[in-house]
């Protein structure tokens, strides 16, 4: 059983490389450039300086990377899920949901998600485009295409998306194992020339420089940052390959790899203080130019993917647990459920990195706006994560928070860095989240206006069940099947359908769908059910924030349970809500019109659960927020 188990995890860490790590594996392309010959506060190249900043490199990637993620914050799982919204869920456990605490969690939690959106749009500008200017080194005559190049290849990859990744999916990892050897590979023989750099491993030369250039210092922080970005993938990714594959391959394999380069760009630039100009692509010979910028490519195309791939999964999560508003979604592997599309997110997301490459026109520029994002979802992070250890740990608050100070100061000290940043690009990112919070609250505040609305006309279920049992009213064959949110009450579906019908079919099903805050729920619970009187049912199913609604092989559990429907006799009656914004109302008159379009365009509970539409009938009615 050893071996198989030990081929197991191979594999997955061979999967791990190629999906968790594109992002931070593809750092050292722009990381040591922006330090040191960025538009913004670039560090004099000095020996002192270059040792000070590759310690920082080195140091950054042991505490923020290997210690806390690696180490700490992928203990905070939820049953094996990693990500922003699973932290949240897991913090919230235990609260009271009324509390201003809880509120304050939620609100944190989404705005983490937030912003990560906005890194979702500038990790494929900035890496694509940074792997693409290797082409101007190779002759000036490049430069006019580099643009065009880029948003060709970015583009391509958008559209490629409905296509789904499994089919190159296996191709990832050998790519990025290649991709990580190159790096090694590069920088070791520029260590080999330039031994000295090796002294950076002291942390006393990251202090020194600290404390010696105490302006420029803090300000390196906000380019020192790029070297990490991505490590929110290694939490994120972790219900896709497990802890151990992650841990294993950042530590064996990627970790030493990016180091290496990292040392090695400097010991270039200790040589050569002008390969300041491109230090990446000026390791390799001429004649491995070109087949480096076509691995670097390759790799940032990956990286890129991964990050599409995210924001869909994150996506999901959040319409799941009544975040945003349903939208199509689409499986593109029969064999793996997290490969998705979202087609309305795809076309977001590639308007928006367009108009980021056009509008900043280089990696040097988008650096600017690269850094605020991730490291505000990574301060974010920490405060989750004391949250999580109060609540499901049973740590005492201060060590909770004790704990976690050393990465707050840390992340404060990143964060703050790139604030300085905000006028020259890093408001982007920023209004980017803020934009995409304020719909993911405008929905969750709307659709609990909308509940509190039909809850006070609302009439209790079992009651009415005993009232229409003195009531001659004709029955008719076959299954009535109305969903709502509460099934203690009356849809009022069912009022509508007695309203114009004057009868009720023979067998008549209360559906409610609740989604709870873990990833999965086994088949063994997904449904529950409640006989009534006068034939009637309660059927209540239960996902997790990360399972594929299909209520029509969910009801087919229902048998087990000693409720048979037969689906092609049965008929689904949906409410359809036509809704009306009211000035003085619970919601800013704004967010209320906000609301309302966003409930208009949301996709049909029909096509998101699966529903065949031939079976539905939907019935109108209005509601005034």
């Amino acid at each position: 059983m050893q071996a198989p188990d030990n081929k197991r995890q191979l594999t997955l860490t061979l999967a791990a490389l190629g999906i968790v790590y594109g992002d931070i594996g593809t750092s050292p392309l722009y990381s040591i450039k922006e330090v040191f010959g960025g538009a913004h506060h670039p560090v004099p190249i000095t020996p002192d300086n270059v040792l000070g900043i590759l310690s920082l490199f080195l140091w950054s990637l042991l505490i923020v990377v290997t210690l806390k993620y690696v180490a700490f914050i992928m203990r905070a799982n939820n049953k094996g899920e990693g990500g922003i919204i699973a932290l949240m869920t897991l913090a919230l456990h235990n609260g009271n949901p009324s509390s201003w605490q809880q509120k304050l969690l939620v609100a944190l939690g989404l705005f983490g998600a937030a912003l990560f959106y906005g890194d979702g749009v500038i990790t494929p500008a900035i890496s694509v485009l940074s792997a693409v200017e290797g082409l101007e080194l190779i002759t000036p005559a490049f430069k006019p295409y580099i643009l065009p190049i880029t948003l060709s290849i970015l583009v391509g990859l958008f559209l490629f998306q409905r296509r789904g990744t499994a089919s190159v999916g296996a191709l990832f990892g050998p790519i990025m194992v290649l991709w990580f050897a190159v790096l090694a590979l590069f920088g070791g023989i520029a260590i080999v020339e330039h031994p000295a750099v090796l002294a950076a491993v002291n942390p006393l030369y990251a202090f020194h420089f600290l404390l010696g250039n105490a302006a420029l210092g803090f300000f390196a922080l906000g380019a020192v940052v790029l070297c990490i970005t991505g490590a929110e993938a290694l939490y994120a990714d972790m219900g896709h390959f497990g802890a151990k594959p992650i841990q294993y391959a950042w530590l064996g394999y990627v970790l030493p790899a990016l180091v290496i380069n990292y040392f090695g760009q400097g010991a270039l630039l200790l040589a050569d203080p002008a390969a300041i100009a491109n230090p990446f692509y000026l390791l390799a010979p001429d004649w491995a130019l070109y087949p480096l910028v076509i691995l670097a490519t390759v790799a940032t195309v990956i990286a890129s993917q991964a990050v599409i791939s995210g924001a869909f999964s994150i996506t999901q999560q959040a319409i799941q647990l009544g975040y945003t508003p349903r939208l199509e979604v689409r499986h593109t592997s029969e064999r793996e459920i997290g490969q998705i599309y979202l087609p309305a997110l795809n076309w977001l997301l590639l308007i928006s990195i367009i108009a980021l490459v056009v509008g900043f026109g280089s990696s040097s520029k988008l650096a600017a706006a690269y850094g605020i994002a991730v490291t505000g979802t990574m301060l974010i992070t920490n405060f989750l994560a004391i949250a999580v250890a109060v609540r499901l740990w049973n740590w005492s608050p201060l060590r909770a928070v004790l704990g976690a100070l050393p990465f707050i100061v840390i992340d404060l000290g990143f964060f703050l860095a790139n604030s300085v940043k905000i006028p020259d690009g890093g408001w982007f990112p920023l209004a980017f989240g803020l934009a995409i919070f304020v719909l993911l609250t405008t929905w969750k505040r709307g659709r609990e206006l909308l509940h509190q609305r039909l809850a006070e006309d609302a009439l209790q279920l079992k009651p009415f069940i005993a009232d229409i049992a003195g009531n001659a009213i004709g029955r008719v064959p076959g299954t009535a099947i109305f969903m709502t949110p509460d099934p203690e009450s009356v849809p009022h579906a069912l009022l509508h359908s007695i309203k114009h019908y004057k009868t009720l079919h023979q067998q008549v099903i209360i559906l409610s769908v609740r989604v709870f805050d873990v990833p999965y729920v086994p088949a063994i619970d997904r449904v529950e059910v409640h006989r009534l009187a006068e034939n009637f049912a309660q059927v209540i199913v239960h996902y997790g924030f990360k399972d594929e609604p299909d209520i029509p092989a969910a009801l087919k559990l229902s048998a087990e349970a000693g409720l048979d429907i037969e689906m092609m006799d049965s008929s689904f009656f949906l409410g359809r809500e036509t809704l009306i914004p009211k000035l003085g109302s619970a919601m800013a008159y704004w967010r209320s019109l906000l609301f309302v379009a966003m409930f208009r365009n949301a996709s049909s509970a029909t096509a998101f659960f699966k529903i065949p539409s031939n079976r539905v009938v939907e019935l109108g009615s209005q509601i005034v927020l």
